[in-house]
């Protein structure tokens, strides 16, 4: 007996069983794609009017007449609010009144002027009064003037900061005005992604944008970037992005919020099914199997993920053979049989999930 163990022994030890292949079905395997790709990211983006200002009184007084209503749409050069306008058309009466005086001095005065009975010198100093008083019958003219209010641009009324009947001093704050035509939509770019973004840009013609809204509803009309600010933000090291979206309905208000979808196009990735790779900790790993069927798990750096798939920076090369399926039933080093299919077929199975 004790002869017969030995040698059961001797012939285990001389055979190791990681080399033999276990007969627990076929695996599928495959290798990376090589193929151009696009990244689709997202940005916290908010939204703001092309003109938005705040409708400020230019003059004193009680608000007599309010002519348009919060959220209205008022066109240029619309009436929006008149103050009370009577001392101003008293100042006019009365300025006009001195220039007519002036006027009748200057008259005279040149009269006299012409048959040397006064001076030159004095009738210059009689214009010059004339002069200063229909300069103080425009100044009350412009004051009149300016207590009735007008829209300087087509817009949206924002809501009111007075009531009719209020008394305003001059620069009280009214209401606001937005011009949402076209709206101006901010995010924040990283300095990586600005710098990669400038060098895509070079010679291309500007990228469409979407505008995810609030409710999760891609907005109907595409935007592209117009500028990008001058400096970087210390705190953050973000610098902002501007696009601007066409806003024929007005859905788009200034100070609405959303995200930025921006599609970034990737030369030449090498792409590997998600599915195919499994995590330890913070890292990414894939099973690649040898000439000789042998398994052995490998780090990857991925530089972007997209849908079901993951662009590979480093760890893996295109004749690579990477497991597919049953990654919960091999481990390091065992011995498989697989079958291998074309990356494009696997490719184009993406939305099987993993086993």
């Amino acid at each position: 007996m004790l002869s017969l163990c030995a040698v059961a022994f001797a012939t285990v030890a001389c055979h190791p069983t990681h080399h033999a292949v276990e007969e627990e079905g076929r695996f599928r395997v495959t290798t990376p794609l090589r193929s151009d790709a696009e990244m689709t990211k997202e940005y916290v983006a908010q939204v703001r009017a092309i003109q938005h200002i705040e409708v400020r009184a230019l003059e004193k007084g009680y608000l007599q007449t309010v002519f348009v209503d919060e959220g209205q749409s008022v066109a240029a050069g619309g009436r929006m609010f008149q103050i009370l306008p009577v001392v101003y058309q008293a100042e006019v009466a009365k300025a006009k009144a001195e220039a007519d005086i002036s006027q009748i001095e200057y008259e005279n005065t040149k009269l006299l002027a012409d048959k040397n009975v006064v001076s030159p010198n004095e009738l210059s100093l009689v214009n010059a009064k004339y002069q200063k008083a229909k300069a103080e019958v425009a100044l009350a003219t412009t004051h009149k003037a300016l207590t009735e209010m007008r829209a300087p641009f087509s817009g949206v009324v924002g809501r009111f900061h007075v009531r009719q009947g209020s008394l305003v001093a001059e620069g009280d704050l009214l209401t606001t005005l937005s011009d949402n035509r076209t709206a101006w939509v901010y995010f924040n770019v990283s300095e990586t992604e600005y710098l990669k973004y400038k060098a895509r840009a070079e010679g291309d013609a500007p990228r469409s944008i979407e505008l995810v809204m609030a409710d999760g509803q891609v907005f109907d009309q595409p935007g592209k970037v117009e500028t990008i600010e001058a400096d970087f933000n210390n705190v953050t090291g973000n610098i902002a992005f501007r696009a601007a979206f066409p806003n024929p309905k007005g859905l788009l208000r200034h100070g609405s919020t959303g995200k930025v979808r921006m599609k970034v196009p990737i030369a030449r990735a090498l792409l590997v099914p998600q599915k195919a790779t499994f995590d330890v900790l913070d890292k990414k790993f894939v099973f690649v199997v040898d000439d000789k069927g042998v398994v052995r798990s490998r780090p990857i750096t991925v530089s972007a993920e997209l849908p079901h798939v993951f662009v590979v920076e480093s760890g893996l090369g295109e004749q690579d053979r990477i497991l597919v399926e049953g990654l919960r039933k091999v481990r390091d080093g065992r011995t498989v049989a697989v079958d291998f299919e074309a990356p494009s077929e696997v490719f184009a199975h993406l939305d099987v999930p993993a086993e």
